[in-house]
């Protein structure tokens, strides 16, 4: 285990679910932190959590459909912290519909945000990276990333495209002691979980703490082993489902 107290993290789509829970725990082992999310507004009730924890947090507000905004973001961090240790991919949006009945402005939104915005917070954050003794990349896909379900098409469609862009980057970075990483839920007791799946019970869901307590443990276990994707399900699912 490593002592990750100081070093700089940037998470997207920190205002709540996972990404909330993911920047709490990151600034409770005592990382600074740059947060991501739609709005400025939106940011603030994580803003009031974290800045008791005594850790340096900056608010990064950003509209990820637009291509420019993730170069923007890194530079903003990079010149607030002076570098970068660890990217967090985690914004996401999940519209449910069938596919027959997607437009195509819709599928573009879940692909732009989902798989677009973090191959360019990827690529921006890349040569920053470099310069960190503990360079990590970890992307949050989903359980679609490798499976399919009726009415998440183009949700499933973009977690299939982090996928794959996470595989290859990973090869490619190895090179440069970056480890990237790849979390994989099922449903975790999220709005977005309730609005994609309102059949399943939330009180069975995985909780958000439960996912930054993973995202942590990759980070802090920085030894010879390395895991490349974590697979994640809820405990009254059936194993290996």
């Amino acid at each position: 285990m490593i002592s990750i107290k100081g070093k700089t993290a940037l998470v997207t789509g920190a205002s709540r679910g996972i990404g909330r829970s993911i920047a709490l725990k990151l600034a409770e082992h005592g990382v600074n932190l740059a947060l991501s999310s739609s709005s400025d507004d939106t940011l603030k009730p994580v803003l009031q959590e974290i800045r008791p924890l005594g850790v340096d947090v900056l608010p990064c507000a950003a509209n990820l459909v637009d291509p420019e905004a993730p170069g923007r973001v890194i530079k903003k961090v990079v010149e607030n912290f002076g570098g970068l240790d660890i990217l967090v991919n985690n914004a996401g949006i999940a519209i449910p519909r069938p596919i027959c009945e997607t437009p195509a402005d819709e599928w573009d939104l879940h692909m732009a945000v989902n798989a677009r915005a973090p191959f360019l917070f990827c690529r921006e954050a890349v040569p920053y990276l470099k310069k960190s003794e503990i360079p990590t990349i970890i992307n949050i896909s989903s359980v679609v990333g490798v499976k399919g379900y009726v009415n998440q098409g183009a949700y499933t469609a973009s977690k299939h495209a982090l996928m794959g862009m996470t595989k290859v980057l990973a090869q490619e970075v190895h090179k440069d002691n970056i480890r990237v990483h790849v979390i994989s839920p099922g449903g975790v007791a999220t709005d977005m979980a309730t609005k994609m799946r309102p059949d399943l019970d939330i009180s069975e869901l995985a909780t958000p703490d439960e996912i930054a307590d993973i995202v942590i443990f990759l980070i802090v276990s920085r030894g010879n082993a390395v895991i490349d994707e974590i697979n994640v399900r809820r405990f009254s699912n059936s194993p290996w489902k």
